[in-house]
């Protein structure tokens, strides 16, 4: 383990936030918003006084290998600097109130979390608004994996720090380099993107709301650029691209990796995949139904509205297409059922995974079966995959980890004298990055309503659920500290 050498890389890391920062700053000035681009330059400096200062300090520590405490070490400080500095425009612009609420902002942005603080976005400058949603594009497919894609230079093996960012219970290396393992998501990603830009302005969106769009989109994330999130464009033909972009974004891209290889049999036969597309469909018409016989919509819109909700939680997207706070309790009990599941592994969405839920659930058939037939030989297989005994058992402590943290998180936010709803819902959205709640934080408010001690709470929680728990909880043990 060697500090100088993680601060070191991570000196560089942040030069390459503030390159991408350079975006907003060049709109801020073709918006003619000088409030928003005295902040991003004043951002900027800061930036670039933390690396110089940072270089300078540990200009005698050659970057090495990166070893596995190193990628933990550089990967949570990576997303805590990230947001620190990435909150500043937010800040300095008025656009939210304290740096709670700042830091607040983006941590959700860059975990792709897409809870809100900010109650009138339309109010503020439209580039400070514009990084808002950058942030989460830009953490969908990770920042660190990012900048192994385009960074190779700086003697680093990626593959520790590719296994401590990247989501799910196994990591994909789909070339020989995990530099082109990386270099391949992120093409995908940006292809993917690209394709639903043109969608959405074909549509009828214009430019700047096609982009962010696709940003909460693809990143799994849900900011958008307006209030009411897809709800203000009152557009089927959006919904429906939303729809279909969520679903893909929830995807495992190793599968889409093997399309373009024209591998399409081992993409057919993979069962988180076929666990997915089931539940997403068996889920999004009960819920259809439920809504066309209670006379909320007709059935064209009925099923609509029910696989947008749908899509949009197991993804962890978070848009919102109508006001579900009033929808039959039924309907709302499968979102809500949703939030425990998350998108597949390899994704960039949050919560627990399919896959992690499928070998639970295989676990406890398994169980079972044992205890009639004390001598079987059970195994987990889904798909083509068998998982072996260590790997179940990674999977089974992280998914009690991960419902112990959200129950001490609910105890924690239950101080805020929020009803019991909104505490449990605003806790799961928040570890699994979901940006969906019901009860006091549903579709017309935002976290703005939270007191700081809580929001930063939350910030912590959407940072535990973005590094799946482990990488930042292994740092606060003693035996990662000790040789």
């Amino acid at each position: 383990m060697n500090l100088k050498s993680d601060f070191k890389l991570l000196a560089y890391l942040m030069i390459f936030i503030g390159g991408i920062m350079l975006i907003p700053l060049a709109m801020s000035f073709y918006f003619d918003e000088s409030s928003a681009s005295k902040a991003f330059i004043e951002t900027e400096l800061l930036i670039a006084l933390f690396a110089g200062l940072t270089i300078l300090i540990t200009h005698k520590s050659k970057i090495r290998d990166i070893t596995t405490k190193d990628s933990y070490i550089f990967v949570t400080l990576t997303w805590i600097v990230a947001t620190l500095f990435g909150c500043l425009p937010l800040y300095f612009t008025g656009t939210t109130v304290g740096f709670s609420e700042s830091f607040f902002e983006i941590m959700s942005g860059f975990t792709t979390t897409g809870a809100s603080a900010i109650p009138t976005v339309t109010d503020h400058p439209r580039s400070v608004i514009f990084w808002r949603c950058l942030t989460n594009w830009l953490g969908g497919m990770g920042i660190v994996v990012l900048f192994v894609a385009v960074f190779p230079k700086f003697g680093v093996k990626g593959t520790a720090l590719f296994g401590a960012e990247s989501v799910g219970p196994t990591k994909d290396k789909l070339t020989p380099s995990i530099r082109g393992t990386a270099k391949s998501l992120w093409l995908i990603y940006l292809g993917i993107s690209a394709v639903e830009v043109i969608l959405l302005y074909i549509g009828g969106l214009t430019f700047y709301d096609s982009l962010t769009l696709m940003f909460g989109t693809m990143g799994a994330a849900g900011f958008t650029a307006s209030n009411q999130s897809v709800m203000s464009y009152q557009s089927a033909y959006v919904e429906w691209i939303c729809i279909i972009f969520m679903f893909i974004a929830g995807g495992n891209f190793a599968l889409y990796y093997k399309l373009l290889k024209r591998k399409f049999r081992r993409v057919a036969r993979d069962g988180e995949l076929r666990l997915y597309f089931a539940i997403v469909l068996i889920s999004g018409l009960l819920a259809g139904l439920n809504l066309f016989f209670k006379g909320f919509f007709s059935f064209s819109d009925s099923i609509r509205h029910a696989f947008f909700q749908i899509v949009s939680v197991i993804t962890t997207t978070g848009f919102y297409s109508t006001d579900f706070n009033y929808w039959p309790m039924f309907a709302q009990m499968l979102m809500f059922l949703m939030m425990f599941i998350g998108g597949c592994a390899g994704s960039t969405g949050g919560g627990l995974k399919v896959i992690r839920v499928r070998v639970m659930f295989k676990l406890g058939t398994n169980a079972m079966i044992r205890r009639s037939h004390p001598n079987a030989v059970t195994n987990v297989r889904i798909g083509d995959d068998t998982y072996d005994e260590n790997t179940c058992l990674s999977i089974a402590g992280f998914v009690g980890f991960y419902l112990m943290t959200a129950l001490i998180g609910t105890v924690l936010i239950s101080l805020s004298d929020m009803d019991f709803i909104t505490c449990l819902t605003s806790v799961l959205q928040a570890i699994g990055n979901i940006g969906f709640s019901l009860g006091g934080m549903g579709v017309r408010t935002s976290f703005h309503d939270f007191a700081a001690p809580y929001q930063w709470i939350l910030s912590v929680l959407m940072l535990l659920g973005r590094l799946e728990l482990f990488t930042a909880f292994s740092l606060l043990t003693k035996k990662f500290w000790t040789k």
